[in-house]
């Protein structure tokens, strides 16, 4: 631990560009928690605070700009990599389109600050089709301003960190071993999680082919659209479909019968904001629910 945080002093700005960089690409590590550490290396002076902030703000913007060509290239599919790279729950998905609608650009500076969707931020954004030039303001600010925060925690702190980095080392490769069960256990908890919603939606998935085929024949389903209102704008609904938003479904099918073949669908990893649609419509009485299968892009695909 002693060689941990000699590297962190004499390589501080490297350090924090390394591991922010990989952070926006995916890893799971806690670059928010190293950054405090290198602000409270900074105002006691032993990295440089210019350097630091600079190559943090570097960081953000290499990773973030490529995830937005990948949302941009290839929609929302990239969306469903970047949750299983980084083990992030699939419902993040909806809570980035709900700050996107409500916030617009400003919601690339504040998703951030939320744990679980900083990272889909910017593959939401090219997926939305956001200009290049209000991209990369917004995401020059938020990164600005995450670093600032963060380091300034840091500053505010700096006697604390600084017993602390002492403590670490005096506790040598216990420490180390301890920080790494800690990490595998959060991994190991959100996999295990992961696995569950898939075996719980299993039974509710119905294929773009299948479907294509029932409406062939003529058993149209009601085709339930659980979007928001800026992925509905970005690719367009399923001919004939019904908006029904998460959160306003009730209102939705009031006309419906409970009998009704009904089939939601959504854009996002692993279908999770239609199967949550589809359970809240069971509890309503509606006895022949499923979920399409890869979603609106699915259909595209498979349909065909």
């Amino acid at each position: 631990m002693d060689e941990l945080v000699a590297l962190l002093l004499r390589h501080g700005p490297l350090v924090v560009f390394a591991v922010t960089l990989a952070a926006r690409a995916g890893a799971p590590l806690p670059a928010a928690l190293l950054l405090v550490t290198a602000g409270g290396l900074s105002a006691a002076g032993r990295i440089s605070p210019t350097v630091t902030v600079a190559v943090s703000i570097l960081a953000n913007l290499i990773g973030d700009i490529g995830w937005f060509v990948a949302g941009r290239t290839w929609g929302y599919r990239v969306l469903g990599l970047v949750c299983r790279v980084s083990l992030s729950p699939d419902s993040c998905v909806r809570q980035n389109e709900e700050l996107f609608e409500r916030w617009g650009g400003f919601g690339l500076l504040a998703a951030k600050f939320v744990p679980g969707v900083s990272l889909l931020a910017a593959p939401m954004a090219g997926a939305l089709r956001m200009t290049w030039p209000r991209f990369l303001s917004w995401n020059l600010l938020g990164a600005f301003a995450w670093t600032a925060v963060f380091m300034g925690l840091g500053a505010l702190f700096k006697s604390e960190i600084n017993a602390a980095l002492s403590m670490l080392a005096d506790a040598g490769f216990k420490a180390l071993l301890a920080l790494g069960a800690l990490m595998m256990v959060i991994v190991g908890s959100r996999w295990i999680a992961r696995r569950r919603e898939a075996s719980n939606r299993a039974d509710m998935l119905v294929s773009a082919r299948d479907l294509a085929d029932e409406i062939a024949q003529g058993r149209k389903p009601v085709l339930l659209d659980v979007r928001g209102r800026a992925a509905r704008t970005a690719t367009g609904s399923l001919e004939g479909s019904v908006v029904a938003e998460l959160g306003r479904i009730k209102d939705a099918v009031a006309d419906v019968p409970k009998d009704a073949n009904l089939v939601t669908y959504c854009n996002c990893p692993n279908e999770a904001s239609a199967v949550v649609a589809a359970h809240a419509l069971r509890s309503l009485g509606f006895r022949q629910v499923r979920v399409l299968a890869g979603g609106r892009d699915g259909w595209a695909d498979g349909a065909n």
